[in-house]
């Protein structure tokens, strides 16, 4: 089959690889339909991660069931399924607790596993036209037959459900203000998904025109830090009081006003400021053990100068942690179907599968309207679409 391949730093490529095949009785066969290109690909693709060559990017995946092995009771043939990023069993402490971004079966030695991503597990990706998913009862969700919603449906393996996430985190609660650091795909679904849960006011900071236009299209609003210091942007627009609430949706590659460099605690520390006093932080934005690609020597072991004293003297909460996508997936595909949301709106381009290698480099590089890319198996070359 044909997957996406990462070859070294800033490369990869489309190249035939063997086809998965059912492995354990609770496997499934999914042929891919849609398969998204997340910001937490670009770590590896630039090489901050340590990945090997020849692993297949791609844990953000949706298709139609091939193949199911003969443990597996809930799903059939030709259903329509999404998978959540996170590969888990279901049976273990944590997921019967809610907590499958956090499995302890599927990858021992480590809390959690993923497709496709370094550290998190041997599961191949999904930028492919195949992929094998384990405990498939557990892992697929179902979706209505057709292709109706297909882009909406795409955004349930990640990022909306991580959106929500880093609303829950922060308790996002109706009337409140929020602030949400970040307008990359999972910002955009952070503050969408705090309206959905009847924020009064949601304040989205970035420095991305494209990015901060969409913002302001689902009724948030901008905040250019290059135009000025989010903080007292925030304040004065709150009597100087700050947000009921914040979001961190950037995580550890956040930079300074006019990106003039990377500061990796810059947004912890803004957020600390711009929360009023006995609020809650919510942080789903990624940070990691280690920075191999950090700015300085703490920040490669993944240390941080966070704002601890003012943290404690404000009396602030912070929840933090990557999503359980299974908590939400089911309610968040429900109201796609209500047509009470449409998590589409953050896609700029749908291509095929062949385009991914240039998908990526100007993704990376944010240009040409790039934010969030749909990779799709089987497209034609002369199909691509660029979102408006």
């Amino acid at each position: 089959m044909k997957a996406v391949v990462y070859k070294e730093p800033f490369k990869v490529a489309v190249e035939t690889v063997t086809d998965p095949t059912i492995q354990s009785p609770n496997d499934a066969l999914v042929r891919i339909t849609s398969s998204c290109i997340c910001g937490s690909d670009l770590h590896m693709y630039e090489g901050r991660t340590a990945a090997n060559p020849g692993i297949v990017f791609g844990h953000e995946n949706m298709g139609i069931v091939e193949e199911v092995g003969p443990g597996v009771v809930s799903i059939k043939k030709g259903d329509r399924v999404v998978m959540p990023f996170n590969v888990a069993c279901g049976f273990c402490k944590n997921c019967l607790a809610g907590n499958s971004g956090f499995c302890l079966t599927v990858n021992p030695g480590f809390a959690g596993g993923a497709y496709g991503y370094v550290a998190m597990g041997p599961y191949t990706g999904g930028q492919a036209e195949y992929l094998r998913v384990p405990f498939a009862d557990y892992n697929c969700l179902t979706l209505p037959a057709g292709t109706e919603h297909e882009a909406d449906f795409a955004m349930l393996a990640d990022i909306f459900p991580t959106g929500y996430h880093g609303c829950e985190l922060a308790q996002v609660s109706p009337g409140e203000s929020v602030a949400v650091y970040g307008a990359g795909p999972v910002g955009l679904m952070a503050a969408y998904s705090a309206l959905l849960r009847g924020a009064a006011r949601v304040f989205v900071v970035d420095r991305i025109k494209e990015r901060l236009d969409k913002a302001k299209q689902i009724g948030a609003i901008p905040i250019n830090f290059d135009q000025g210091d989010p903080v007292k942007q925030i304040q004065d627009q709150t009597n100087g009081e700050g947000t009921d609430k914040g979001v961190d949706a950037v995580g550890y590659q956040a930079v300074t006003k006019n990106a003039q460099k990377e500061e990796p605690a810059t947004v912890l520390n803004a957020l600390i400021q711009t929360v009023r006093p006995t609020g809650m932080l919510g942080i789903p934005g990624l940070y990691v053990p280690s920075d191999p690609g950090g700015p300085d020597a703490s920040s490669k072991q993944g240390l941080l100068l966070v704002a601890i004293g003012k943290l404690f003297e404000k009396g602030l909460r912070l929840g933090t942690g990557q999503c359980n996508v299974k908590r939400y997936n089911r309610q968040l595909r429900d109201l796609i179907i209500a047509g009470r949301a449409k998590p589409s709106f953050v896609v700029s381009h749908e291509i095929p599968l062949e385009q991914a290698p240039q998908a990526y480099e100007k993704f990376d590089k944010r240009i040409e309207g790039y934010t969030k890319v749909i990779l799709h198996p089987g497209m034609q070359t002369t199909g691509t679409s660029q979102r408006t």
